[in-house]
Protein backbone atom coordinates (compact mmCIF):
# COMPACT_ATOMS: atom_id res chain seq x y z
CA UNK A 1 0.00 0.00 0.00
CA UNK A 2 1.05 3.34 -1.45
CA UNK A 3 1.57 6.56 1.59
CA UNK A 4 -0.70 9.11 1.90
CA UNK A 5 0.91 12.38 0.96
CA UNK A 6 0.95 14.41 3.84
CA UNK A 7 3.07 17.74 3.70
CA UNK A 8 5.17 18.29 6.95
CA UNK A 9 4.55 20.53 9.09
CA UNK A 10 7.09 23.45 9.60
CA UNK A 11 7.91 24.20 13.08
CA UNK A 12 10.38 26.99 12.45
CA UNK A 13 7.79 29.40 13.70
CA UNK A 14 7.56 27.45 17.05
CA UNK A 15 11.43 26.49 17.64
CA UNK A 16 11.92 31.00 17.34
CA UNK A 17 9.14 31.36 19.76
CA UNK A 18 10.91 28.66 21.97
CA UNK A 19 14.14 30.42 21.42
CA UNK A 20 13.18 33.69 21.94
CA UNK A 21 11.08 32.53 25.59
CA UNK A 22 14.20 30.88 26.21
CA UNK A 23 16.61 33.44 25.61
CA UNK A 24 14.11 36.31 27.90
CA UNK A 25 14.44 34.05 30.82
CA UNK A 26 17.96 34.05 29.91
CA UNK A 27 18.60 30.44 30.44
CA UNK A 28 21.51 29.02 28.19
CA UNK A 29 20.68 26.24 25.63
CA UNK A 30 22.72 23.88 28.11
CA UNK A 31 20.76 24.67 31.21
CA UNK A 32 17.57 23.70 29.90
CA UNK A 33 18.48 20.86 27.69
CA UNK A 34 19.92 19.40 31.18
CA UNK A 35 16.87 19.98 32.97
CA UNK A 36 14.79 18.17 29.91
CA UNK A 37 17.06 15.38 29.17
CA UNK A 38 18.18 16.15 26.01
CA UNK A 39 21.05 17.33 24.01
CA UNK A 40 21.78 20.83 23.54
CA UNK A 41 22.29 19.89 19.37
CA UNK A 42 18.28 18.74 19.48
CA UNK A 43 17.26 21.88 21.17
CA UNK A 44 19.20 24.01 19.22
CA UNK A 45 18.04 22.24 15.86
CA UNK A 46 14.73 22.57 17.19
CA UNK A 47 14.95 26.23 17.70
CA UNK A 48 17.26 27.42 14.39
CA UNK A 49 16.17 24.76 11.95
CA UNK A 50 12.36 23.89 13.02
CA UNK A 51 13.50 20.10 13.30
CA UNK A 52 10.30 18.23 14.39
CA UNK A 53 10.35 17.50 18.35
CA UNK A 54 9.09 14.26 19.67
CA UNK A 55 5.66 14.85 20.88
CA UNK A 56 6.71 14.57 24.86
CA UNK A 57 9.21 17.23 23.91
CA UNK A 58 7.42 19.54 22.04
CA UNK A 59 4.42 19.20 25.12
CA UNK A 60 6.92 20.07 27.84
CA UNK A 61 8.91 23.00 25.89
CA UNK A 62 5.04 24.37 25.26
CA UNK A 63 4.61 24.26 29.18
CA UNK A 64 7.89 25.66 29.58
CA UNK A 65 7.55 28.92 28.20
CA UNK A 66 4.17 28.98 28.19
CA UNK A 67 3.48 28.71 24.30
CA UNK A 68 0.17 28.64 23.03
CA UNK A 69 0.35 26.11 20.03
CA UNK A 70 -3.13 27.81 18.76
CA UNK A 71 -0.96 29.89 16.82
CA UNK A 72 0.97 27.62 15.28
CA UNK A 73 -1.54 25.31 14.13
CA UNK A 74 -4.61 26.78 14.13
CA UNK A 75 -5.95 28.78 11.02
CA UNK A 76 -8.01 31.12 13.51
CA UNK A 77 -6.44 33.21 15.64
CA UNK A 78 -5.79 31.81 18.76
CA UNK A 79 -8.16 33.47 21.99
CA UNK A 80 -4.77 34.09 23.93
CA UNK A 81 -1.75 34.19 22.06
CA UNK A 82 2.24 33.17 23.99
CA UNK A 83 2.88 36.84 24.70
CA UNK A 84 -0.58 36.91 26.78
CA UNK A 85 0.05 32.95 28.00
CA UNK A 86 3.33 34.37 28.97
CA UNK A 87 2.02 37.68 30.66
CA UNK A 88 -0.49 35.21 32.38
CA UNK A 89 2.12 33.40 33.89
CA UNK A 90 4.23 36.34 35.57
CA UNK A 91 1.14 37.70 37.30
CA UNK A 92 0.22 34.53 38.71
CA UNK A 93 3.76 34.68 40.54
CA UNK A 94 3.01 38.66 41.58
CA UNK A 95 2.10 39.96 44.81
CA UNK A 96 -0.76 42.02 45.10
CA UNK A 97 1.27 45.36 44.85
CA UNK A 98 2.79 43.75 41.64
CA UNK A 99 -0.77 43.57 40.11
CA UNK A 100 -1.50 46.67 41.22
CA UNK A 101 1.74 48.24 39.51
CA UNK A 102 0.93 46.57 36.70
CA UNK A 103 -2.89 47.51 36.32
CA UNK A 104 -1.79 50.71 36.68
CA UNK A 105 0.64 50.68 34.50
CA UNK A 106 -1.60 48.90 31.47
CA UNK A 107 -4.59 51.39 32.11
CA UNK A 108 -2.14 54.82 30.99
CA UNK A 109 -0.81 52.77 28.17
CA UNK A 110 -4.73 51.95 27.29
CA UNK A 111 -5.10 55.43 27.46
CA UNK A 112 -2.56 57.15 25.54
CA UNK A 113 -3.35 54.48 23.02
CA UNK A 114 -6.98 55.86 22.85
CA UNK A 115 -5.92 59.32 22.59
CA UNK A 116 -3.71 58.51 19.86
CA UNK A 117 -6.18 57.54 17.43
Amino acid sequence: MAKRPVPKYDFKAFGAAIKAARTGRKESRKKVSDEMFISPRYLANIENKGQHPSLQIFFELMLRYHISVDQFLLETPPEKNTQRRQLDALLDGMSDTGIRIVSATAKEIAEVETEGR
